[in-house]
């Protein structure tokens, strides 16, 4: 029997002091969860999401007749629910819609109390630390002083990371996949150029373009395709597109919505778009355009580039991580050349260097980046058994 996912929401009358020095006045946080929390409380796993994600982390939505949605699985349900390897039996799992976001918590696309307007550009910039006081004010108005575990991928990673030392006394166990202590300048800079291409989108306007009643998708458009880029190896690439030409081999753009080899109807001619990778990319560049806020990408990827724990120490990540107490699973695979294994590592040793207790995992595998939300049995098998062992520390 499939998981039902319910989204619930939370609100918050005090106002959320942030990094940036500004202030957010009474804001909301959409969440769901899954699973029961046990008579102690002890058992309470929040996940952590990356960019383009949200609170739903698993399960289905039901439709206006109390039906499951078709293909409304959450984004890491592969790895969340009854019997998996966070096992929803087992453990009280909560994923939280960050700040900023344009999925249900307060963000730009919501109004400003001050002027009665949507943010737009002027909601203030959020960091990855902003976010974690954010999810610990909500785990507080849940009764939950201490989190069996934190995990995240990605983003999900550094906001998992932040926990262990806004919070030390919060987490049990960290589990980082997929991330890094930083991003480095070629990360920032493939950020940056999508943030151009958002920003000189005609419709733009300044950020205020709801006011202008606009949308800048072209702009959206394109930052998704340079991420997109990013998120596979070149090894994925080839197998999968190689040199095909469209207009001589047809092949599905999208695993959700054609089978391998299925006939897919493109708005593009042939004379515009000629390589099965030119199609797929401008697929998911429209795909994207049409659900997420502009406003949220430039938000999101400027978390992305500030987060550094360790500039406050002078660069010294041992030192910066000297204040976590938490058990470490660090998770890292070999192609993905995003978030690279070397980057897992220096995360690694900077635990060692504090005397933490730490397991690393780095999978062979050739998807890239995505490989966090992939169906790779090993890396499944290797979450499962850390969090039986997390299991066995929890009372009934």
């Amino acid at each position: 029997m499939s998981l039902i996912a319910t989204p619930q929401t939370q609100q918050f009358t005090q106002p959320l002091p942030l990094r940036s020095g500004a202030t957010l006045p009474a804001y909301e946080l959409v969440y769901e969860t899954y699973g029961q929390l046990n008579a102690d409380r002890s058992n309470a796993v929040l996940v952590c999401h990356a960019l383009n994600a949200s609170h739903h982390v698993a399960g289905l939505h039901l439709d206006e007749h109390g039906q499951p949605k078709p293909r409304s699985e959450g984004w890491w349900d592969n790895m969340i629910g009854p019997g998996k390897p966070v096992d929803t039996d087992r453990f009280f799992v909560i994923g939280v819609n960050n700040l900023g976001s344009c999925f249900g918590s307060t963000g730009p696309t919501h109004v400003n109390p001050a002027t009665g307007q949507a943010w737009g550009a002027d909601f203030p910039v959020v960091t990855v630390e902003d976010w974690v006081n954010a999810q610990a004010r909500l785990l507080d108005t849940l009764g939950i002083t201490q989190l069996a575990a934190v995990m995240g991928g990605s983003l999900g990673g550094m906001q998992t990371l932040s926990w262990t030392l806004q919070y030390p006394e919060r987490v049990r166990h960290a589990v980082v996949i997929a991330s890094a202590p930083n991003l480095t300048a070629e990360n920032i800079a493939f950020n940056e150029v999508a943030r151009r291409a958002i920003v000189t989108d005609p419709d733009f306007h300044g950020g205020h373009y709801l006011r202008a009643g606009t949308l800048p998708r072209r702009g959206l458009r394109i930052a998704r395709m340079i991420g997109h880029i990013t998120y596979l190896s070149d090894d994925v690439m080839n197998e999968k597109f190689g040199r095909q030409l469209r207009s001589l081999v047809a092949s599905a753009v999208d695993d959700d919505e054609a089978a391998p080899g299925e006939r897919t109807d493109y708005r593009y001619t042939t004379q515009d778009v000629e390589f099965q990778i030119e199609s797929y990319l401008r697929h998911q560049g429209d795909k994207f355009s049409t659900y997420f806020d502009a406003n949220t990408y430039l938000l999101i990827t400027r978390a992305l580039d500030y987060f550094d724990p360790a500039r406050e120490h002078g660069g010294r990540l041992s030192a910066a991580l000297a204040r976590a107490k938490a058990s470490f699973l660090l998770v890292s695979f070999t192609t993905d050349w995003r978030f690279s294994p070397a980057r897992s590592r220096e995360i690694v040793q900077a635990l060692l260097d504090n005397q933490r207790d730490v397991s690393y995992a780095e999978i062979d595998a050739p998807h890239g980046h995505d490989a966090f939300l992939l169906d790779d049995p090993r890396y499944l098998n290797l979450v499962r058994a850390y969090f039986e062992r997390i299991a066995g520390e929890v009372k009934a």
